[in-house]
């Protein structure tokens, strides 16, 4: 069931896209020049291409996650108090200790720090959707189309950034919508 609805939702944003991509040409080739065209063309393919990878990268790391049983959510707080206080310097629970020797606290300290550090793997396992050949693939795509149209001087940056923000409205729009529909269900 969590597949097929995963299927569906990929194919309703790659429709809208197709369909925000022809408006967008429509546009463009009426209004304005061919620079402006491949302005649009060039940032909105790209940024399509990084959304996309970016959650096909981050649903393999979950799936991953899943399968291995590695759950990572640390109830204990909420997750307002995580944003608004990280290192839990507000709590409501006080516990000073009495330091007589600064030296040795400090290197109690230090050695608390450096058992907490993880490890080269870990952190692998944890930069593994960040690192996904699909994004840094379409990282490079969006780089070498910007160089590309600044090296042949048709670089529009207004219309370079609009048509790169777009394809990140619509997929959030096409996901909250969808989040709304289960909701009423």
């Amino acid at each position: 069931m969590m597949r097929m609805r995963m299927t569906r939702i990929n194919r309703k944003i790659l429709k809208s896209l197709v369909v925000i991509d022809l408006i967008i040409i429509i546009v463009s080739v009426i209004f304005f020049d061919i620079k402006i065209v491949w302005n649009t063309q060039i940032a909105f393919i790209s940024a399509s291409l990084v959304m996309f990878a970016s959650m096909k990268s981050y649903r393999r790391m979950v799936n991953a996650r899943v399968e291995h049983g590695i759950i990572t959510t640390d109830d204990s707080k909420d997750v307002i108090d995580k944003l608004e206080d990280p290192y839990d310097l507000y709590s409501e629970k006080v516990e000073e200790e009495k330091v007589e020797d600064v030296a040795a606290a400090i290197k109690e300290e230090k050695a608390r720090l450096k058992a907490n550090r993880r490890s080269l793997g870990q952190t692998l396992k944890d930069t593994k959707a960040a690192l996904s050949i699909y994004r840094l693939g379409a990282y490079v795509v969006l780089i070498l189309g910007f160089m590309y149209l600044n090296r042949h001087g048709i670089l529009h940056i207004p219309s370079y950034l609009a048509a790169l923000s777009l394809p990140m409205l619509v997929i959030v729009f096409i996901l909250v919508g969808d989040k709304e529909n289960q909701t009423q269900d």
